[in-house]
């Protein structure tokens, strides 16, 4: 089985609504080899409903687009574009939509380790939650744990104030740039997450990540822009709503192929280890041609000496 999966964003099908007026496609799953992704896209109609449900996994999710309600035990929050969240193991939930907004609330979500086929893909009912009154998540409350909100804007490393990121939490705000890349971390460990990451990437049109591995798996969801993404030697074109996946091992490495910036929405599961989280192609070949320069002197030096003892 390939190391890599490429989904996309034309060859998607028009998948039917349930009877809630709820339908995801599956885009990294159990099926594809993943072991620790289940990625997918959720539509929710204005007037439709999930009912409330635990899983044996940990969810996390970025609202794409529309407006939607989550249910959970401490209340009903009105999610936006831009928002996103965790909802741990266990912890029941529910959506609804938003039904004065007139259209489908689109969210990618995150599942980890993947559901499994062979135990009704993990997710269990439970009786229903109290439908509250809906409030925006505020995320300049200390109280607020499990929740986010992203804008593009603040990926650009000239606004990173506590002022001008009023919308964003603590030391969420600050950027990891390097190499014409900047990344904000959305889920982690610090927003309560075990099994997984969530992440906005954005490259420069000078971006560029040289090929390397790492010991976990990596989906990327592709926003905005286009970049040439390279899995195993094998070479994609990658666009707004094309998506891939990297298992464990498999080698890739990204350059922006437009004029502008390409960003995409990036999970990794499980959790990256505290070191060697990334094994670059570069290091290891330069270690290949020391080592071997250093066995091209010993052989030479041996060789001198052998000829030296025979003169």
């Amino acid at each position: 089985m390939t190391g890599f999966v490429v989904r996309r964003a034309a060859d998607a099908p028009q998948l039917p609504y349930d009877r809630g007026g709820f339908r995801r496609r599956t885009v990294i799953g159990e099926e594809d080899g993943s072991v620790h992704t289940g990625f997918g896209l959720c539509e929710l109609r204005p007037d439709g409903r999930v009912g409330a449900h635990v899983h044996s996994y940990e969810e996390s999710f970025h609202v794409l687009d529309g407006t939607v309600i989550l249910d959970v035990p401490e209340g009903s929050y009105l999610l936006e574009e831009g928002d996103y969240g965790l909802l741990p193991t266990g912890v029941p939930h529910g959506w609804r939509g938003a039904d004065s907004t007139g259209t489908a609330a689109r969210w990618a979500d995150m599942l980890a380790p993947v559901p499994r086929a062979r135990y009704g893909y993990d997710t269990w009912s439970v009786p229903a939650l109290p439908e509250r009154e809906r409030v925006r998540i505020d995320v300049r409350d200390p109280r607020t744990r499990s929740f986010g909100h992203f804008e593009p804007a603040q990926m650009d490393p000239g606004k990173q104030s506590q002022d001008l990121l009023a919308v964003s939490v603590s030391m969420r705000t600050a950027l990891l740039v390097y190499s014409g890349i900047t990344v904000k971390m959305m889920v982690d460990s610090d927003l309560g997450a075990v099994a997984s990451t969530m992440f906005m990437v954005r490259y420069a049109p000078d971006g560029v990540a040289g090929t390397h591995d790492h010991p976990f798996e990596e989906t990327y969801l592709i926003l905005e822009g286009v970049v040439d993404a390279t899995f195993d030697g094998e070479r994609h074109r990658l666009g707004p709503g094309d998506a891939a996946w990297a298992g464990a091992g498999c080698v890739h490495g990204f350059t922006n192929a437009g004029d502008g910036p390409v960003r995409w929405l990036e999970t990794q599961a499980p959790q990256p280890p505290p070191r060697h989280s990334y094994r670059f192609t570069r290091d290891w070949d330069h270690l290949r041609d020391v080592t071997r320069n250093a066995r091209d002197e010993d052989r030479d030096e041996d060789r001198d000496r052998d000829r030296k003892g025979w003169a």
